[in-house]
């Protein structure tokens, strides 16, 4: 499947219906599964054989959308969680623990600088930030050793900055830790990490891959490529006995292929229980089937409204990295080849004032805590998802205080341009 094209992956990788079976990816919405015998269950629950006993861990409506995901990013396995932000936890918490270390790009979503700065803090874990544009004795310097994770997003929110995957994954490597990037904005359709040297991939899949803003849903894709026994101090929870199963050893019972998401279901999905609903689910596989054909059009919307800003009088800086004049438009030309997405952030003269006054001006695009869905929406970062940040942090991670961040969405470029037009003016 992986050698098809993305389009034909996005439609029809992940679930191939057998004679008779329902064409659709079935919702199995059902908490639990019966056996005939307690043997067969006693399998599942020593990881001997593969099945379902609790949709608290595992569901098959999520299981074929998880493995359509993993054909899309090119992983070998993936699986869904509850939200953006469960996926990003679990891919970091999989790998560490209390005293441990991670490294992480300063310009990251702010509700994911919180999780890292404050909430794994308090579990006794790390971080130092470090800034996306940092060469590589910078980014060296930042490493310890108990470091387990370095992190980025391909293209960060709201920043917009483009992350340079291939530096920051030789960097990971040499420290014989993985790199975890959020490929939320550009989704596979415009990069795909792991080609570049992302062991694990994130997405908060209530943006692009929803694109409807109707199911909140996360994914967690391994690349299966990271030799977990080859750092084995590093990561005890993989390459140690579970004695919570056992006295499974993951790294060597499913190889590196298969061990980074059987722990993190198996562990992690059994004591956290974020799971993604079925329903959710079938929801994102609606969404998916058609993303090969709407990314294009937010990008077309993207890049056309931004060129409108860039020449606009009251506009004092305009980032998307699809413009020629952006500091990451060299980055974008190698990393997005075919655009990166429809999220266009820029400064109005006047700062934060006039950014509360030209939204409510606004007729087409809508504010909301959201973004990348087919409806054009618009918000305040600094008064909404990056509340939380001091005006230091807010300046570190790229987001003045005075931006806006507008979501193209699918309408016609002309009309949004003419609402931002007017409400400029």
């Amino acid at each position: 499947m992986n050698n098809q094209g993305i389009g034909t992956r996005c439609v029809q990788a992940g679930y191939t219906p057998g004679n008779g079976e329902p064409r659709q990816v079935p919702i199995i919405q059902s908490t639990t599964f019966k056996y005939d015998t307690s043997e067969d269950m006693g399998k599942l629950f020593d990881l001997e054989a593969s099945g379902y006993f609790y949709t608290r861990l595992q569901n098959p409506t999520n299981d074929h959308v998880a493995a359509k995901i993993a054909a899309l990013e090119g992983g070998s396995a993936a699986m869904l969680t509850s939200s953006g932000q469960a996926a990003n936890f679990f891919a970091l918490f999989n790998i560490c623990e209390c005293g441990s270390h991670i490294v992480a790009s300063s310009s990251i979503y702010g509700g994911t600088f919180n999780l890292i700065a404050v909430t794994m803090a308090k579990m006794g874990i790390e971080v130092t930030f470090v800034s996306p544009d940092a060469d590589e004795d910078e980014l060296n310097a930042a490493f310890k050793d108990n470091t387990r994770a370095m992190f980025g997003e391909t293209i960060a929110n709201p920043a917009l900055t483009v992350l340079d995957i291939e530096k920051f994954a030789k960097v990971a490597h040499a420290h014989g830790v993985p790199l975890v990037v959020d490929n939320t904005f550009p989704t596979p359709v415009n990069c795909r990490p792991i080609e570049w040297g992302a062991d694990i991939v994130t997405h908060s899949t209530t943006k692009y891959m929803d694109g409807h803003g109707a199911a909140v849903g996360g994914a967690i894709v391994d690349a299966g490529k990271f030799d977990w026994m080859a750092h084995a101090d590093k990561f005890p929870g993989l390459t140690q006995p579970d004695e919570s199963y056992h006295g499974i050893v993951y790294a060597e019972k499913f190889g590196k292929e298969g061990a980074f998401i059987t722990k993190c279901t198996s562990q992690l999905m059994r004591d956290f229980g974020c799971i993604q609903s079925p329903q959710n689910a079938f929801i994102l596989n609606l969404g998916l089937e058609s993303l090969h054909v709407r990314m294009p059009k937010h990008v077309e919307n993207g890049l056309a409204v931004a060129r409108f800003l860039e020449g606009h009088k009251k506009v004092v800086k305009v980032n998307y990295p699809g413009l020629e004049s952006d500091k990451y438009h060299e980055l974008a030309k190698k990393y997005l080849p075919n655009g990166g997405c429809g999220v266009v952030s820029f400064e109005l003269e006047g700062g934060r004032a006039a950014a509360e006054s030209f939204m409510k001006k606004l007729k087409i695009a809508a504010i909301e805590t959201h973004v990348a869905d087919a409806r054009t929406c618009c918000l305040n970062p600094a008064t909404s998802t990056h509340r939380q940040l001091t005006d230091e942090q807010l300046e570190a991670a790229g987001i003045p205080a005075g931006l806006i961040r507008i979501s193209c969405g699918l309408e016609d470029s002309a009309d949004l341009i003419a609402d931002i037009a007017q409400a400029l003016e």
